[in-house]
């Protein structure tokens, strides 16, 4: 039961990220316009990716991080905020949220089955 516990903290945790990241996005395009703004990207699946393939265990301590994007190239106001980059990262985000919701879904049918089969 452990493990199912500890799939289920993490797969909140993954909406709480996705949902953290929405407001993020949401955030640059705010600020599309704002001389010297520079994009933010929230990054947690890529390191829960990065972890996993180094063997590590401690998945539970990685926590979602904010960072500024430094890979985007900025207009000469020094903005880096593309309104066409925001829109695909929502649209990506928005999938993920809804995968992590779907798998949670499941789980909880998966449940429900085996507590009525178990009557």
């Amino acid at each position: 039961m452990e493990a199912t516990g500890t799939n289920l903290d993490l797969l909140f945790r993954m909406m709480s990220a996705s949902t953290e990241r929405a407001r993020v996005i949401a955030s640059n395009i705010a600020n599309e316009n704002t001389p010297g703004y520079r994009r933010q990207v929230l990054r947690f699946e890529d390191l829960l990716r990065d972890a996993s393939k180094q063997g590590r265990t401690d998945l539970e301590r990685i926590s979602a991080t904010v960072e500024e994007d430094t890979l985007t190239p900025a207009r000469p106001d020094g903005n880096n905020v593309t309104l066409e980059l925001e829109l695909n990262a929502s649209r990506q985000n928005r999938l993920l949220y809804e995968t992590y919701a779907s798998i949670m879904q499941t789980h909880f049918e998966l449940l429900r089955a085996g507590i009525e089969s178990g009557r």
